[in-house]
């Protein structure tokens, strides 16, 4: 393999280091490198991000027959250290607001499910403690973490309750009389001041490490190399740190991307420069120099369950021939909360179907405005999202549900798929050959609203940060094709051969009124009755192979959807409807 002079002088460097890498710059290839040229006795150990990473990783170590490199993660290396010595039993998907409430015996002040939003929030602040630095659970003020109004009045008024029984939460774990959670052992790891017995130590996705297993990381003696993308931080909502720029480390670069072309490397440039509204913008080159010709692989990447949701739920319906589709991380992770309430749960509130629900916390609402309140002052996100699928799908959600599932194939199955649908968090560190974004990200224009709205008061530069982040990860993780909206190109960005613009609804956000006669019609769809060329009939083939709905077609085209059938049907693509 011939190295980029960048590889290079990683592979050739001493003492410890970090190195920036943009989407698709071979950094683990870079990094194995590196490994394999380090003295044959050398212990390695290589930190990967999430479990499908490291087997990925350990896989590639095999291959170049590095058997001196150990491969963990976070979690399993902590699980090892503590759990194993110890009697400790596992709470594999944590503990549910109602079950805090029954284990502290919670007490509300009279007003409506107090003690369930104070358990909520007794959740958040373990969560907050356990991925942060610090030894004691009162060195935090979890006010901080708190935007919202509501949320923020419901926390002070309950502040000191809510510490105290934080701390009487963790105490039961510590003591082994409750199950611990996975963020507890890496917690307690933290704090017992591990001596680790490598010579090297690889710290893979650093920007979205932790706060404590960073602290582990840097009082190694090892020599430590630290690599990542600081724009790829996306995870501060679970209190990540951007270790790349916390450790103070001699930076190397990696501004080669081998998964896509110039195109969408000058796109994804031009999406990091929205940081000048928040003035965190750094000049950043990324050099474009792969893509694949063949598209195998199509995926739609939206910001949000609900975005994606939606636009799977419009798919299906209006594509009834599509026979496989994939869902990153499987289909229920999308449809139940963290905490286990499902969008039926929320339907059978909505309906006044009690005796149906099965979650014990949507139980205790008695209907959908207490169940609003409830996320109002706890900024339970997922929660929220269900609700708004709710109002605006009702009872057709249950087929619509069965019709995705009866679609959707097993992980082992992926390369069946003839779409695959994600959210950008769950697609972290994938890619695909033809990308479609889904409207739900933040825009240059709704970044400059919201900058101006709160001109004066403080900005809340580290979450807006993080939005635009969102946006460069889903555009780098095509190999050929992207489709984006058109409200969420950059002012002055043009269409190309990789980069496909898709008109978006109009601005007041309504949908455009019938017109009944013929000259309403040629009016508002002024390209309706053009003629179609053969470039247009390529363009329209090219999109729906895509996966761009019907609607999306006829927006782009400037045409009735009617059009817009009729010519797929000529052109032999009848599965439109």
């Amino acid at each position: 393999m011939e190295w980029t002079q960048e590889q290079k002088n990683i592979i050739n460097s001493t003492g410890n280091i970090k190195i920036n890498a943009v989407a698709g710059s071979g950094k683990t290839t870079t990094v194995i490198e590196y490994a394999r040229t380090r003295p044959e006795n050398s212990r390695i150990l290589y930190l990967a991000f999430n479990k499908s990473v490291k087997l990925e990783a350990a896989k590639k170590f095999q291959e170049k027959r590095l058997h001196n490199v150990t491969v963990e993660t976070a979690h399993s290396l902590a699980y090892k250290n503590v759990v194993f010595q110890s009697n400790y039993k596992i709470k594999a998907l944590g503990y549910k607001t109602n079950e805090i409430v029954e284990l502290l015996n919670l007490q509300g002040n009279g007003e409506k499910h107090t003690e369930y939003i104070i358990a909520n929030h007794i959740n958040k602040f373990i969560t907050y403690f356990c991925n942060s630095d610090k030894l004691k659970v009162q060195d935090l003020n979890y006010l901080d973490t708190i935007t919202d109004p509501n949320a923020r009045i419901f926390v002070s008024t309950f502040y000191q309750y809510i510490l105290t029984q934080t701390r009487m939460l963790l105490s039961k774990m510590d003591k082994g009389e409750i199950e611990i959670t996975h963020d507890f052992y890496l917690k307690k790891f933290q704090i017992l001041n591990p001596k680790l017995p490598f010579d090297y130590i690889l710290f893979d996705e650093g920007q979205d490490a932790s706060s404590a297993m960073l602290d582990v990381f840097l009082k190694q003696n090892a020599t430590k190399v630290i690599v990542g993308d600081t724009h790829q931080q996306i995870y501060g909502w679970r209190y990540a740190v951007n270790s790349l720029q916390k450790a103070d480390f001699e930076t190397y670069h990696l501004s080669t991307s081998f998964r896509f072309g110039q195109d969408i490397a000058n796109l994804a440039m031009e999406v990091l420069k929205f940081k000048k509204h928040i003035n965190q913008h750094q000049t950043i080159t990324i050099t474009g120099n792969g893509r694949v010709e063949e598209i195998k692989t199509k995926a739609i990447l939206a910001r949000t369950n609900l975005g994606l949701l939606l636009k799977a739920i419009e798919y299906v319906t209006e594509k009834k021939n599509v026979k496989h589709i994939y869902f990153e991380g499987n289909i229920n992770s999308y449809t139940y909360a963290d905490e286990g309430a499902s969008l039926y749960d929320v339907l059978n509130l909505k309906n006044d179907k009690r005796t149906f629900i099965k979650d014990k916390l949507i139980k205790a609402m008695k209907n959908m405005k207490e169940l609003e309140d409830y996320i109002s002052k706890t900024e339970d996100l997922q929660l929220g999202m269900m609700v708004e699928i709710v109002k605006e799908y009702g009872n057709k959600i249950p087929n619509i549900i069965k019709t995705i599932k009866d679609k959707h194939v097993d992980g082992d199955q992926k390369e069946k798929a003839e779409m695959i649908f994600s959210t950008v968090h769950r697609c972290k560190g994938m890619e695909y050959d033809s990308v479609r974004l889904v409207n739900d990200f933040i825009s240059e224009e709704k970044l400059e609203k919201q900058t101006k709205e709160i001109k004066g008061q403080e900005i809340n530069a580290t979450k807006l940060n993080q939005e635009i982040n969102l946006l460069y990860v889903a555009v780098t993780r095509t190999k050929n094709k992207l489709h984006i909206p058109e409200s969420l190109m950059p002012v002055g960005f043009y269409e190309s051969s990789q980069i496909q613009i898709i008109k978006d609804i109009p601005k007041d956000g309504k949908k455009t009124e019938k017109s009944y006669t013929v000259d309403q019609v040629r009016e508002k769809h002024k390209g309706a009755y053009q003629p179609w060329t053969s470039e247009l009939d390529q363009e329209l083939m090219e999109l729906y192979s895509e996966g761009i709905s019907g609607n999306d077609l006829a927006k782009h085209f400037g045409r009735t959807k009617g059009a817009i059938a009729s010519r797929i049907k000529k052109l032999e693509m009848d599965d439109f409807s």
